[in-house]
Order: structure tokens, then sequence, then C-alpha cells
């Protein structure tokens, strides 16, 4: 029965992206904005209100980096719609689990007691590694991971490190792969509750709205707006997904880089300050 859901949802997914139509003087704008970067980009942007796009090399394959912890999450979800995982269970945290230092998860002590619900927020909230494998693990491992994505549709979106068979790619894209496409419509299936359940959906949409990492594009939506984000970062790599549900705006957007020149750590990195610029131009294009 939840194949035939899930078949469902792909094909009402077609048909919705068919009827989509492109914003031409917003992607006017937007190749205007990205002439110049020095490493290749790709964007889409979903105007959730008009259903208008725009598609800059959005099919082009991409590292995730840590947006790799969008399907992860998919992942423990649905484990718990399954009763297989429960939200507040209790945990125990082992050193062979270690992956980090930098992560709050990585210090716990052996065989120390910590809840899944905070694990789960620790993976999105502060991009914890260490936790985000474990939930990898949990969620049935990559390979899991990788028949969901595929199920809904999801043809490039893929785990590929310490999953079998994707060695290669892990190898030329890192932990995990998608496109700008992909990643906005993974973020879109949540959003618009088409994914597992109504209440899954509503539960990773509070979790994606929680991002400690927001210096970014986040920082060009006001305060007050809820926005379910997830970011990603490597040096050569710099890529973020938004949905921004504003009173007179809703849209969804991800930005991907790879071969970035610039590989520095600052908030001056090219990318970063592209990733800004672009979201705050959509900001004030859709408001």
């Amino acid at each position: 029965m939840k194949r035939f859901l899930f078949f469902i949802v792909a094909i009402c997914w077609s048909f919705s992206c068919l009827a989509q139509k492109t914003d031409k003087k917003l992607t006017e704008k937007i190749t205007e904005l990205i002439q110049g970067f020095k490493g290749d980009v790709g964007i889409y942007v979903h105007d959730l209100e008009r259903n208008r796009v725009v598609a800059i090399n959005a099919d082009t394959v991409f590292p995730t980096a840590s947006m790799v912890k969008v399907p992860i999450l998919v992942g423990v979800m649905d484990k718990m719609d399954k009763h297989e995982l429960n939200y507040h269970q209790t945990l125990t945290y082992t050193k062979n689990l270690f992956y980090d230092d930098g992560d709050v998860v990585g210090n716990l002590k052996d065989s120390a007691k910590i809840e899944l619900s905070k694990v789960i927020m620790l993976m999105l909230t502060t991009s914890d590694n260490t936790a985000s494998l474990w939930l990898q693990q949990l969620a049935g491992t990559g390979t899991r991971i990788n028949e969901l994505m595929e199920a809904n549709g999801l043809s490039v979106t893929r785990v590929n490190s310490r999953t079998p068979g994707r060695e290669n790619n892990r190898t030329q894209y890192g932990w995990g792969q998608t496109s700008p496409r992909e990643m906005a419509q993974l973020m879109e299936l949540i959003a618009t509750k088409r994914l597992l359940n109504d209440t899954a959906s509503e539960k990773m949409l509070r979790l994606l709205g929680r991002n400690y990492w927001d210096e970014q594009a986040l920082s060009q939506i006001p305060a007050g707006v809820f926005v379910a984000s997830k970011n990603g970062a490597v040096n050569a790599s710099r890529s973020e997904v938004l949905y921004v549900n504003a009173d007179d705006a809703r849209y969804i957007f991800c930005i991907c880089t790879k071969n970035n020149q610039d590989k520095s750590w600052e908030n001056s990195n090219e990318a970063w300050v592209l990733t800004n610029q672009l979201s705050k131009l959509l900001w004030e294009y859709f408001n």
C-alpha cells in the first residue's frame, strides 16, 4: 500500500511540474547576478503562489555536503512511521560512533544516554556530523534512504558515504549528491505534506526551522518569517535550500556550487556572498 502511495505522489508531482511556467524576468535577474562566479553554480526557484520557476543548471549534480541531512531525516521519519523508532526513545552513545570532536554528540561520554529527538535536533540545527552518521545507520543506512528518494521521484539525490555500491560517487561528490531542482523538490514535498504523512511532514518542517547556521541565505529573511532550511559546505562547494513562508510570499529555492576557486571560510567567501545576494533578490522580488 505504501509503495502505491509513493507512486501516486510521484505521478501527481509530474503533473504539477508540467503546469509550471518559467519566470522570465526573474531568470534574467538571477542570470545577471551569477555572471562572473568563479566556479559552477546551479539554482532552482519555485514561487509556490504563482507556480512559476527559475531553473539555471538545475539538473546538474552537485555535492550535498550537509544538505544530505535532509534525506537522512526522511529516512529516520520513515522508521518512526513504521513504529521501528520512537521520537522520544532513549539511545546509548558508544565511542565507536565517534566521528568529529567538534560535534556535541562526539563529545558525549561512552555509554551516555540521549533521546533520539535530541540527536535529530543536533543533526539539523547544529549540523552535528556524529549525530548524522548515527541517524543514517538507524534509518537503515544510505541504501534504505536512497530507496526512499527513488520512490519519491528523486533520481539523483543519494547518500554515498558508507553505502555499498556508491564508492565511486563518494569519491566524486562526497557524503551525498543532489541537484538544485531535486533538493528544492524534496523540501517542497515536506512543506506541502506530500511525504510520508501530515504529522511526519509537519514534524520535519518544524525541525528544519531551527537552523543555527543563519549567516548566509537566512540572514536576508526577516526574523519574523518562518523559514525551513539546510546548508551544506565543504572547501570547494557551498549550498543551501530554503522554504520561505511569509504573509505575501511563499517560495522555495536551492543554490548549489562546486569547483569554487574561493575556498575560504570567512563570510566574505564568494559563494556565500552570492547566496546572500540571491536570497535578498528573491525576498525583495516576491514581496
